[in-house]
């Protein structure tokens, strides 16, 4: 396989893509920009996508003038055809071991695993997953002191909202603008919140109470699902309520 770097000018997407792939390019741009070009772009001879719309996408998002290819010089039309779809199909066909993707999240302690689409939670294991999906259950989740209270400063990673901010306050804007600008800029806040249930484990009573209304954790399930802060597989909540 021989892997070439062209500008990104060269190739271009498949007109009929029947995938849409706008939801992931985020997440892909984030793990292009966290671990670099890890799989090249696949393309045909006239530089048409077979597989890669959304790192092209990406690429094209973080302004990247230059993408890794690998021309597909050996197949067929039909098997460009084919396999244009394959790659794209053949991904929905595997699932999580829940339980195990938990325990290697939990592993991960320097990289915020929500930039490339999984869930940022205040809890990893809010349901105990049994082998059929039928008996799964829920526990109310216990937060105890494993290590030292942490820093207020490590609760939360403000670099983004604060970049925005100062963009923002920069502006030619009208201040009324600056202002509701400046509150959407919030929504880049990246909390740890691994950091944050240790901290909540070492917190007095007010601290605590004040951190559940503002759902740093999640104490009581009920109240998390009918504030939206919370959401459970539907087997689930059946089962809850014929309990």
């Amino acid at each position: 396989m021989k892997v070439e770097t062209v500008s990104i000018d060269k190739i271009k997407p498949y007109e009929n893509n029947p995938r849409n792939n706008d939801d992931a390019v985020d997440a892909v741009a984030n793990s292009i920009k966290e671990f670099g070009w890890q799989q090249p772009i696949v393309v045909d001879n006239g530089g048409v996508i077979i597989a890669g719309h959304t790192r092209y996408k990406a690429a094209k998002k973080l302004g990247y003038k230059e993408v890794p290819i690998v021309v597909a010089d050996k197949l067929t039309e039909e098997q460009v055809n084919a396999y244009r779809l394959a790659d794209n199909k053949v991904g929905e066909l595997a699932e999580w071991d829940d339980a195990e993707l938990s325990e290697e999240l939990n592993k991960i302690l320097d990289i915020n695993m929500a930039d490339f689409g999984f869930k940022d939670e205040p809890i990893s294991n809010v349901l105990d997953k049994q082998e059929d999906k039928y008996t799964q259950k829920t526990d109310i989740p216990q937060y105890e002191v494993t290590g030292e209270k942490p820093k207020e400063s490590e609760l939360v990673d403000t670099s983004k909202r604060d970049y925005l901010v100062q963009e923002i306050k920069k502006a030619n804007l009208p201040e009324d603008v600056k202002e509701f600008l400046i509150l959407g800029a919030q929504r880049h806040l990246k909390f740890d919140y691994q950091a944050i249930a240790e901290y909540y484990a070492h917190a007095g009573k007010e601290i605590q109470q004040l951190m559940e209304d503002s759902a740093l954790v999640i104490i009581d399930y009920d109240s998390a699902m009918k504030n939206g802060y919370a959401k459970f597989l539907d087997t689930v909540e059946e089962l809850k309520n014929e309990a």
